[in-house]
């Protein structure tokens, strides 16, 4: 398998992933069912339960083989990433349940640009992107990365209005949704678009849940059509933030 450069956005088809180990197992099974390996994440210790195993809570793919981990993630899946060639860099911000101290590594890239409350950032993850010349966006919104789903380098679909506002001065589509509590987080009111999906290739964009129970899913099933991607639904239950899908590595049949 070959490691995916550009984060969230697999040049191909996904072999590798690492998703929420409460993923639903119908979730779960059709990803596996995809050929693609799931590496579940433990509760962290310093989140509340609603996103205490949520992948883009505690660790942030820089590209090819880097991540950024929060301090205390699973020890087992750390392990895990190495095994797979990772080069796993620890973070120097600690998690707390409190927010803002949750968001430090719930950062967004998309293309050449990564999103985030700017002011908590992880200097680690800050550090990286400065080297890599990936340009800051600041968002009042710390949950970025559960607020955005990237579709391309150029294309994004949130439901948040100040994500939206300054993707757009950026130059870059933007589809805003209005899904409300159709997206389930459970132990909170409601969960976030981002942090429901993942591409899974190039060309198809996985949905934790069904399409036909999202606010909005009209406008997102064309707004991903006129950029040449489609939507796989992974169960017939409600859509449900997990915390993203988020793609590591691409299948050996590249």
């Amino acid at each position: 398998m070959e490691y995916i450069e550009q984060p969230n956005l697999p040049e191909g088809e996904v072999g590798l992933a690492v998703v929420d180990g409460r993923i639903d197992r119908r979730s779960e099974d059709t990803l596996r069912a995809l050929g693609i390996g799931l590496i579940r994440l433990r509760p962290h210790p310093g989140l509340y339960e609603a996103v205490s195993c949520h992948p883009d809570m505690m660790l942030h793919h820089i590209g090819g083989n880097v991540i950024v981990y929060a301090p205390g993630t699973d020890a087992a899946a750390v392990s895990r990433l190495e095994a797979y060639g990772f080069r796993m860099i620890k973070g120097e911000s600690v998690l707390t349940p409190e927010y803002p101290h949750d968001i430090a590594y719930n950062v967004a890239r998309v293309g050449k640009w990564y999103f985030h409350n700017l002011k908590y950032t992880d200097p680690v993850i800050k550090a990286y992107m400065d080297h890599l010349g990936i340009e800051p966006v600041h968002v009042e919104q710390g949950y970025a990365k559960c607020s955005i789903l990237p579709v391309d380098g150029n294309s994004v679909i949130t439901t948040d209005v100040g994500i939206e506002r300054a993707a757009r001065k950026k130059g870059i589509d933007v589809l805003r949704l209005e899904c409300g509590d159709s997206i389930r987080l459970p132990g909170l009111d409601h969960g976030f678009i981002g942090g429901s999906c993942g591409m899974i290739s190039d060309t198809v964009c996985a949905v934790n849940g069904s399409v036909d129970k999202l606010r909005g899913s009209g406008p997102m099933l064309s707004f991903l059509s006129e950029r040449g991607k489609t939507i796989l639904q992974l169960s017939d239950g409600y859509v449900t933030d997990i915390g993203s899908i988020i793609p590591l590595m691409l299948s050996g049949s590249q």
